[in-house]
């Protein structure tokens, strides 16, 4: 399940990228396979073991370009372990929603993307999370859970404060937001309540087979109750000058 648009991010095979906060991996799969250079980088051992042994099986199956690279490495987004301008595209895909200072976190993003590169930022939007911290405190009051809700303009305002350029924004995942309401009415952690257990099927079906009825009701809903804000931005090369013309 993708929730950034690749095309729009402008992604070409030799493309060095980073995925911050890959999680298990679904964005780096993605890059791997469309041919980039792409660096996973997560703070969870356990995940990033397993997003090896995917990069791994991938290579053996063939699913790749031959001259594409994938590696997983341990870090923090508030002290990126790269030099500057160092990558050509990123995706921090629902990340920053989880880290107090996030503008520390923004400008280490813009600080690693080379001149004229391009980012996708995805957060939960606000009115779906709205309603989940409203149901059930338990959805965010976790450890390592949810710290802010933030409305478009808040997230591109702070990014654009780290001389990051917004060209484009939409919203997806529509058919996800009942499916959260319902587990957060219920009781976040309540896995196996049937109607939770059904949706949840329903959500796998249209995820591996993609069938007309699903992808006709994800793209009636996403407009108005799609569960993740997706907003892409560039770092323009003429404010960086010489480092641009290098």
């Amino acid at each position: 399940m993708l929730t950034v648009n690749f095309d729009r991010l402008g992604l070409r095979p030799g493309d060095r990228v980073l995925d911050l906060g890959c999680g298990a991996g679904r964005h780096a799969f993605e890059i791997y396979r469309r041919g980039g250079h792409v660096v996973a980088l997560d703070m969870d051992d356990t995940e990033l073991k397993d997003v090896r042994n995917t990069f791994a099986a991938m290579f053996e199956a063939g699913e790749t370009n031959e001259s594409a690279s994938a590696t997983a490495v341990r870090g923090d987004g508030l002290s990126l372990p790269f030099p500057d301008a160092t990558f050509d595209r990123i995706v921090a895909s629902e990340v920053l929603e989880h880290i107090s200072d996030d503008e520390a976190a923004m400008r280490e993003l813009a600080r690693v993307l080379k001149p004229g590169g391009a980012i996708a930022v995805t957060v939960p939007r606000f009115f779906p999370e709205l309603v989940c911290w409203a149901l059930d405190s338990n959805y965010h009051e976790t450890p390592g859970g949810h710290v802010r809700i933030y409305r478009r303009s808040e997230l591109v305002e702070r990014l654009r404060r780290s001389d990051l350029v917004p060209f484009g924004a939409h919203h997806a995942h529509g058919l996800h937001s009942p499916y959260w309401w319902l587990k957060c009415a219920v009781g976040v952690g309540n896995d196996e309540f049937l109607p939770v257990r059904l949706y949840h099927r329903l959500l796998v079906w249209d995820i591996v087979k993609r069938p007309l009825p699903t992808r006709v009701a994800e793209a009636a809903l996403t407009p108005f109750i799609g569960k993740s804000l997706v907003v892409y931005l560039t770092r323009p090369a003429q404010l960086l000058g010489a480092e641009a013309r290098a």
